[in-house]
């Protein structure tokens, strides 16, 4: 599934840096760094800070779902697509904590890829202790430019 475009060429000249130039203002909160990307897929890592956990100092859940949701659209973007695509719905399954300071990575990849819907899965995994953090999948719809 490897394609060459501009948006997947941009993004691969910041892998292993700890700036990314994303769209998205969230993601400039989220502090990714790229660790791989090709056509369809994107690997991330992200250090939880304080302002990420809950009150027991776990990552919180939002911002897991946050992750997911974010590096999904970054896939997409990735994918320079001919039309723009957003999210219209969100299945997330959590299965481990992760603390504060903890460096996790979340892995995409496109399930199926239609015409009008894609749907992706999100996997975030702790791999300091090889634990798979959370699941989800995202269904994103076309949509028309104006």
């Amino acid at each position: 599934m490897e394609k060459t475009n501009s948006r997947l060429d941009q993004m691969k000249q910041y892998i292993a840096k700890k700036t990314f130039d994303s769209p998205s203002p969230f993601s400039h909160w989220l502090k990714p760094i790229i660790k791989d990307v090709s056509y369809g897929s994107l690997k991330c890592e992200f250090t939880i800070r304080k302002d990420m956990t809950n009150p027991m100092g776990m990552l919180h859940g939002g911002v897991s779902a946050g992750i997911i949701d974010d590096i999904i659209g970054a896939t997409i973007f990735s994918m320079d697509l001919s039309h723009p695509f957003t999210t219209i719905n969100n299945y997330i399954d959590y299965f481990a904590p992760a603390m504060e300071g903890d460096i996790i990575e979340a892995h995409t990849s496109v399930v199926k890829l239609g015409r009008q819907i894609i749907n992706l899965q999100c996997e975030i995994w702790l791999p300091s202790k090889k634990r798979l953090i959370a699941r989800g999948y995202s269904n994103m719809i076309r949509i028309e430019k104006p």
